[in-house]
Parts: C-alpha cells; sequence; structure tokens
C-alpha cells in the first residue's frame, strides 16, 4: 500500500537523506534502491512509492545534488568584475571537504548520464546554467576594463568553467599533487592569463580586483 499523501511528505526528506548518505559513500556507481532501503532501514518496496525505477532514483540524486551544491556556503562576492569571477570559481573547486565530496559525486555522476541521453540534456542544462551565472560578472570585468573590449563574455565562461572542472578533475585524483594553494595559485594564474594586456586594448586587472598578479 503507497503511503498516504501527509506520511509522503514527511519521509521524503528522509529519503532524500539516504540518497545523499548512499551517494557521499559510494558514488553513483553505487547508487542502488537496495542500498538506500539498507540506508533508511526499510524495504525496497517502499522505496518503490518514491522511485518506481532506476531512472527515477538517478534524476533525482542530480536533482538532489543540484540542489546541495545550489545551498552549499559561499564566499562573499567581493567588488564587481574579476574579483567576484574568482569567488565563484573558487566555490566550485574542492578546498574544504564538503566541496570534495560534492565534487567526487558529481564526476561519479558523469558516466551514467553519458550513457543516458535524458540524463546527458539534464547535465548540459546545468552547465549552462553554470555558464549563465558567470557571463554577468565577466561582462562587468570587461566594461571595468580588466578584460579586452572585444572579449566575449560566452566564450570566456565557457572557458572558465572548462579550465575550473578541468582542475577540480587532477585534484580528485591527485590531491598531493593539486593541493589547496597549488589550485588557488593556478586559478589565479589563469585568471591574469586572461585579463593580461593584448594589442586589441585590453588590460590587466586593476589593483582591487582580487586577481594575483
Amino acid at each position: 500500500m503507497p503511503p498516504a499523501p501527509g506520511d509522503r511528505e514527511a519521509r521524503r526528506e528522509d529519503v532524500s537523506e539516504a540518497v545523499w548518505q548512499v551517494l557521499a559513500d559510494k558514488g553513483f556507481g553505487g547508487l542502488t534502491l537496495r542500498a538506500v532501503a539498507a540506508a533508511m532501514g526499510v524495504s525496497t518496496g517502499m522505496l518503490m512509492h518514491y522511485f518506481p525505477t532506476k531512472r527515477a532514483l538517478l534524476t533525482h540524486a542530480l536533482d538532489l545534488l543540484e540542489k546541495r551544491t545550489a545551498e552549499r556556503p559561499r564566499r562573499v562576492r567581493p567588488a564587481a568584475g574579476l574579483a567576484t569571477v574568482r569567488a565563484m570559481l573558487l566555490d566550485i573547486l574542492p578546498l574544504t571537504p564538503g566541496d570534495t565530496a560534492r565534487n567526487r559525486v558529481w564526476v561519479s555522476s558523469w558516466d551514467l548520464s553519458l550513457a543516458d541521453d535524458g540524463l546527458a540534456t539534464e547535465q548540459a542544462d546545468r552547465y549552462t546554467r553554470l555558464r549563465a551565472t558567470i557571463r554577468p560578472h565577466l561582462e562587468a570585468a570587461r566594461d571595468l576594463g580588466e578584460l579586452p573590449a572585444a572579449a566575449d563574455p560566452d566564450q570566456l565562461a565557457a572557458t572558465a568553467v572548462a579550465f575550473t572542472h578541468g582542475l577540480v578533475v587532477q585534484a580528485l585524483f591527485d590531491p598531493d599533487r593539486f593541493s589547496h594553494d597549488v589550485q588557488i595559485a593556478m586559478l589565479d594564474d589563469f585568471l591574469v592569463s586572461t585579463a593580461l594586456h593584448r594589442p586589441d586594448g585590453g588590460s590587466r586587472p586593476g589593483p582591487d580586483s582580487g586577481v594575483r598578479p
């Protein structure tokens, strides 16, 4: 018998917590109804009222991961322009245990998403939203003269996300080589190289940009 509406809502948070616990412990590769049921101490039959298919479970897990990522503590956004871009990209890197755990879960989701067209589209949409949050701050940096006048904010946002997520993967696989200080230094070097003086009149970021010269 399916749970009553009130009971269903009351247990929804418990289900989500159990899904997150399994993700944190085993990644998407270990995410099964049986594992979630074991974490909750309930039967798989009960969980099937929430997740009738494995895909429904995966979709919920991805939504939960995005929600947890969006709700995580963030650095204060400093002055407009590259300083805020820097803060946003630092928030992505695995510089704390919580951010490391979230990034490990994200990376573990890629294999499953690549094998499912629908999940792959949803992942692409998530990256589109991430780039869209960075773009206005790159526009501000361009308007402030921190970036070349001809800089394309859309392309720069895509480049910044690609660089940062590439650094995430390196740091997850080789944390000794890519320590916290190394990650921060590499990100700062990337931002400085993006803002270097160019023939089209661009210039280095100003002294208050928060980007290491």
